[in-house]
């Protein structure tokens, strides 16, 4: 989805521009992948295929997009600000000698060229900047891009290209493991829990509640740290930034360093016992009372509907 975005919000300033969008596709990937990147606005697709590009390397994706940067010559570089792009992004920005502004949150053009956004000191201000370089290479927050709506069968070129795929490291093996959770970052619904649980075997709330409303479960650093779940779940400036539609708070009071990664998130819902934590300043709605009992109520009810 972090990709989709990408290109949808390119689409969106090239229609304002009379301009084009090209993406760049580099490792394995299927024929959907390249149909959704079209029905999605890219009028052209680079592939980059082949052994040296199976895993995920920095310097030889890095010089891969390099190479298409120079191919293109486009006004502005768009990267998912994903775990994979934060890597990514900077590593092109050298190559190129492009300006890099990470973590954006909109996009707006003057004169032909980008105002970016983003909010900084967990929401507290929102800055805004431009580039002094010629080529503009931006990381977008996830789920904050809105998706155009797909065309299928949208005219794409496809063009398979060449890079240097040697590494001085090379990635020969990814192991991942499996949660049999939702993936945070991705997530467009998120529960989490915090201290105000009390206890580890209470957290099992959240994750029923998570389960009733089909969301992704997150976490504190508070609980985090003491154990509870593991530092995979974790929001906040340590942990994951995220921005879902929905993001319910349960017994979190809101620590500067939880809300650095979530503050972001075009609804907030926060449970809390205390009328004065901090979570309820960036609350669009909140719920003064107790956990224990607010939470089990909702167990196995279908609470889609709530905020559907």
């Amino acid at each position: 989805r972090p990709s989709l975005e990408a290109v949808s919000e390119a689409r969106r300033l090239a229609d304002a521009s009379s301009g084009r969008v090209v993406s760049v596709l580099i490792g394995p990937a299927d024929d959907s992948a390249v149909a959704a990147l079209g029905a999605h606005g890219a009028d052209k697709v680079i592939r980059f295929a082949g052994d040296g590009f199976a895993a995920y390397s920095s310097e030889s994706y890095a010089r891969a997009l390099a190479r298409a940067v120079e191919t293109e010559s486009p006004d502005a570089v768009f990267v998912p600000f994903t775990s994979t792009g934060r890597d990514l992004a900077p590593r092109v920005a050298f190559l190129t000698g492009g300006g890099l502004v990470s973590d954006c949150a909109s996009f707006d053009l003057a004169d032909g060229r980008l105002v970016a956004k983003r909010s900084q000191y967990s929401g507290k201000m929102v800055a805004t900047f431009t580039w002094a370089s010629k080529l503009q290479i931006a990381s977008l927050r996830p789920n904050v891009f809105a998706l155009v709506s797909p065309v299928e069968g949208r005219a794409c070129e496809v063009v398979a290209a060449e890079a240097d795929a040697t590494s001085r490291a090379r990635v020969r093996e990814f192991k991942a493991k499996e949660s049999g959770r939702k993936e945070l970052v991705e997530a467009q619904v998120i529960v989490s829990g915090g201290r105000g649980l009390k206890a580890a075997e209470h957290f099992k709330l959240v994750e029923d509640l998570g389960a009733a409303m089909g969301a992704a479960v997150g976490a504190s650093r508070a609980i985090v740290d003491d154990g509870w779940v593991s530092h995979s779940m974790q929001v906040g400036q340590t942990g994951k930034t995220v921005s879902p539609s929905l993001y319910v708070a349960c017994g979190i009071s809101g620590a500067i360093q939880h809300l650095a990664g979530m503050s972001s998130s075009r609804v907030i819902v926060a449970i809390n016992k205390d009328p004065e934590a901090p979570i309820f300043k960036v609350a669009n709605y909140g719920i003064v009372g107790d956990v224990f009992e607010i939470l089990p109520p909702l167990k196995g009810k279908d609470v889609r509907s709530i905020y559907e």
